[in-house]
């Protein structure tokens, strides 16, 4: 019966033909394992060890890291932890690969150089420690399992009076024992000529009094199979970085630029007091400011598939935000500015102060919106082959019309239509029985949408998993999962069951979820 609703939906989205639903695989839940913790980040990022069969999974409410042996995979179990509380503030990631599991390591004060930590998946032991950028925000190790590569966002204090280099990190860790660190920076594009390149292409650049190198901000990275090259979300810049892995250098900033919400599939719904599915076209551009990304080759091109969170600088001495109905909207650009500026219709859609301004005379020429409420494919210089549009709004409304858009703290419908919508957040892409699929984590509303990647310019949607019961209140164990954040593709060879898992963590609920994936 689900499936039937969502096919009805699909069909009735415009020139959607790549919509369609294949038949392929589907997800079905096993069990997952509770921290307790409501809305404290008790469960944020998953890795897995397969000599072990244990997840280690970031716990931010314990300021550890849970170990949870799944050789039982419908009921996982907690077995230690390794305790972060000694080494600095907070876990932010976590990596296992050949028995050493990574760990990134916030400073007690975040504009304070981080550390990642290295420890035996096993005996749990430390292994070492190196020191990093400030706020390490992620981590990965590259296929060969010879290097961690780290995010380090190097976000700035509230009042913007430290602000530290956003940075990437790459580990030599054959030996973890005695790992070796070597630092690729943005130095290169502190120069005014290069810093107007990047602001002509349209990378954001905001912070105040920040240089180049302070204000951008890694956020995720994706290693391609080589081991070579990586490529690193920078969020709230709305660009993507490409770091020579043998050099320990940027070789390339890209701008994604902005989606039109007046195009065909393009729509969005932006208010969240009209209390109804309103998804429609407006005079609004979404940054796509991706949080998550991935890569993959197709007939021997590569791609970067991106999920399109979106991200503000939300500071007490800098914010960028405001509502539509607060700002002074050009009157050519925006002749019905009155009818827009109320709440059913644009008035309370969060968009940027920092651009729209376009001919420098105080009104807003055009709105733009945080995140793009979608993911995207990309060639790996930037050039947009495929986005999702408004399909997930629209394929959540088909599901969940009682609960559009709700948040991941309520079940009221339309609470985050006002704010980037679904927020798709986390992904994953693996090669399943010949074909690449993609695993969507939605923030807010939660659950796992899959699509069929074959055809990079033409995604295959398969299906919408949500583990969440909206007749159940926000914070008791009967709601189920809320918030996911981290996934997971556990391979058939490596899964306790001999099928691949999917492990998502759900920070606000505080839970990790295993699902089977299975043929059909």
């Amino acid at each position: 019966m689900r499936r039937s609703l969502l096919s009805l939906c699909l069909a009735a989205l415009a020139g959607a033909a790549s919509a369609a639903p294949t038949t392929s695989i589907e997800l079905s839940f096993l069990g997952r394992h509770s921290t307790g913790h409501y809305d404290l980040g008790g469960a944020e990022i998953p890795t897995y060890d397969p000599a072990t069969r244990r997840l280690f999974v970031v716990n931010l409410a314990d300021r550890a890291i849970d170990v949870l042996d799944i050789s039982q995979p419908t009921a996982p179990v907690k077995v230690g932890a390794l305790d972060i509380s000694l080494l600095g503030q907070a876990a932010n990631s976590v990596s296992a690969k050949n028995g050493v599991v990574a760990v990134a390591v916030e400073a007690t004060v975040k504009t304070q150089p981080g550390l990642v930590a290295f420890y035996d998946a096993a005996t749990l032991a430390l292994l070492s420690t190196v020191p990093v950028g400030a706020l390490p925000d992620m981590l990965t190790w590259t296929p060969d399992g010879q290097k961690v590569v780290v995010a380090n966002e190097g976000e700035p204090s509230d009042d913007y009076t430290v602000d530290p280099e956003g940075s990437i990190s790459i580990i030599d860790a054959r030996d973890p024992r005695h790992p070796i660190v070597r630092t690729a920076g943005f130095g290169a594009w502190n120069s005014a000529k290069a810093r107007s390149k990047l602001l002509a292409a349209g990378v954001r650049l905001n912070g105040p009094g920040a240089t180049t190198a302070q204000d951008l901000e890694p956020e995720y990275i994706t290693v391609r199979s080589d081991s070579r090259v990586a490529w690193v979300t920078l969020q709230e810049n709305n660009a993507v970085a490409r770091v020579n892995l043998d050099t320990a250098a940027v070789t390339q900033i890209v701008a994604l630029g902005a989606k039109d919400h007046m195009a065909m599939g393009e729509g969005l719904d932006p208010s969240d007091k009209d209390n109804t599915v309103a998804i429609a076209n407006w005079p609004v551009f979404g940054l796509y400011q991706p949080d998550a990304i991935a890569n993959y080759s197709v007939g021997g091109q590569r791609y970067l598939v991106t999920a399109n969170e979106g991200d503000s600088r939300e500071y007490g001495a800098h914010n960028e935000t405001s509502r539509v109905k607060s700002l002074n909207l050009d009157p050519v650009a925006f002749p019905n500015a009155s009818a827009l500026k109320t709440d059913a219709q644009l008035g309370r859609l969060t968009v940027t102060t920092a651009q729209g301004d376009t001919d420098g005379d105080g009104d807003f020429d055009r709105l733009y919106a945080f995140g793009a409420r979608s993911f995207s494919v990309w060639t790996t210089d930037g050039r947009r082959v495929f986005d999702s549009g408004d399909q997930i709004e629209r394929l959540v409304a088909a599901q969940y019309p009682a609960n559009f858009n709700a948040g991941h703290t309520t079940n009221t419908r339309d609470d985050r239509s006002d704010n980037k919508g679904p927020e798709p957040e986390g992904l994953v892409l693996a090669h399943l029985w010949g074909k690449p699929y993609l695993f969507l984590g939605l923030e807010r509303i939660g659950g796992v949408m899959v699509w069929d990647m074959s055809v990079p310019s033409a995604p295959q949607f398969v299906q919408y998993m949500n583990t969440r019961d909206f007749s159940a209140t926000p914070g008791t164990a009967a709601a189920g999962d809320l918030g996911p954040e981290g996934l997971i593709v556990i391979p058939g060879q490596d899964s306790p069951t001999g099928r691949p898992l999917l492990v998502v963590a759900n920070e606000v609920s505080g839970t990790t979820a295993i699902f089977q994936i299975s043929p059909r």
